[in-house]
């Protein structure tokens, strides 16, 4: 998944790293329950005699690993899916620690299982560490698992005539461990997740800014070579329309060289606010392609609505001009106009090429005028 991909609200950002994360430690999760449940049956005084009992545990702890690798996450960009998909999730995980803190009580009080009570035991204190440090993205529900595995053996050690109390203190000190790194565990997750929150929005304003003219806020050209070869492509595969303007201010070096620069970069700044003025869809893409000549891109838009607006966008420009601080300034600009075609061929190039020469063309029959592409 590409970074252009990943979830871009924080909330959605922590939901789907926490998606990511449960379903990459669970998946060997369910595999052990069951090879746990296998080597107390089979290590287990008589496990012929317990056959059935042997595939019926067999069986339960196969259909929750199944359900582990088949629940796979959702698309990234939902929220409530997302949710929904942890809890759902997270249910699977307490039933699985639910069973096997079950198994392991039995496995202390039947008769014929004493060969396998350390095996269940140690299992549980895998299964509860394991908890503690891979699950502590949600404590509640991990302090909640953790007590679904240990509970019922605690319980059953204390219950027990032949339990070892031993075992049991020690088992209830190892459980107030747990519970104590379970704590540490999800403040450095969280950290974590704060820290990865923290990049990603690094990441996003640094594109940001390499996609952003500094000086118009428009797109640069770089954003421009990245984004009209797709929407070419785009306009080809859907039979869209797609019309392309490019505008260049007329006699810019004079106005650097009568007013200054400081002046002729207050006309570029104007000239991205006039251009806001015109093309507001969320759809158009406004754009600086270099010095002083614009571009805008404008989807789903045909050659006449294309050109009704470049066309008032010329002549608002030659009738104000720019007003910049208490000086007014007279601007006019070339505008050449096309629509993606089939003569094109699928090429931008090609598209770029007619539309480029109706803007040279527009300077050459004296500038301030408006000239569409042909093809």
């Amino acid at each position: 998944m590409t970074n252009a991909d990943l979830p871009h609200t924080p909330e959605c950002f922590s939901l789907w790293r926490e998606v990511q994360d449960t379903r990459t430690r669970t998946r060997l999760g369910g595999f052990y329950y069951l090879l746990a449940w296998l080597l107390c049956w089979l290590f287990s005084a008589a496990p012929m005699a317990h056959l059935t009992l042997g595939l019926a545990g067999g069986a339960l702890f196969t259909l929750l690993l199944a359900a582990r690798l088949l629940h796979r996450p959702p698309e990234p960009d939902s929220e409530a899916e997302l949710q929904r998909w942890l809890d759902r999730h997270w249910g699977i995980i307490l039933l699985s620690s639910f069973c096997w803190g079950m198994t392991h009580a039995w496995v202390l009080l039947a008769d014929g299982f004493e060969p396998a009570r350390l095996i269940a035991t140690l299992a549980t204190v895998g299964f509860g560490t394991a908890m503690a440090f891979n699950f502590a993205m949600r404590r509640r529900r991990a302090v909640l698992a953790i007590l679904l595995l240990y509970v019922p053996g605690l319980a059953a050690l204390a219950l027990s005539e032949g339990g070892s109390r031993a075992e049991l203190v020690t088992l209830v000190f190892y459980l107030s461990y747990l519970l104590l790194a379970l704590n540490r565990s999800h403040r450095e997750y969280a950290n974590m997740i704060a820290l990865e929150l923290q990049l990603l929005e690094q990441r996003q304003r640094m594109d940001t800014l390499s996609r952003t003219d500094g000086l118009t806020l428009l797109g640069n050209r770089y954003q421009f070579n990245n984004l009209f070869p797709a929407m070419c492509a785009s306009a080809q595969r859907h039979g869209s329309e797609l019309s392309l303007l490019l505008m260049d201010i007329d006699f810019f070096k004079r106005i650097n060289d009568e007013h200054g620069h400081s002046t002729g970069d207050a006309c570029l700044r104007a000239f991205g606010e006039r251009m806001r003025e015109f093309f507001r869809r969320d759809s158009d893409a406004l754009l600086r392609l270099g010095g002083e000549e614009f571009g805008v891109l404008m989807p789903d838009t045909g050659m006449e609505q294309a050109r009704q607006l470049a066309e008032q966008f010329r002549e608002d420009l030659a009738n104000r001009g720019f007003l910049l601080g208490d000086q007014h300034l007279p601007i006019t600009a070339s505008l050449g106009l096309g629509c993606f075609a089939e003569g094109d061929q699928g090429s931008a190039e090609t598209f770029f090429k007619r539309v480029d020469d109706a803007l040279y063309r527009a300077k050459a029959k004296g500038r301030d005028r408006l000239e569409l592409a042909q093809g």
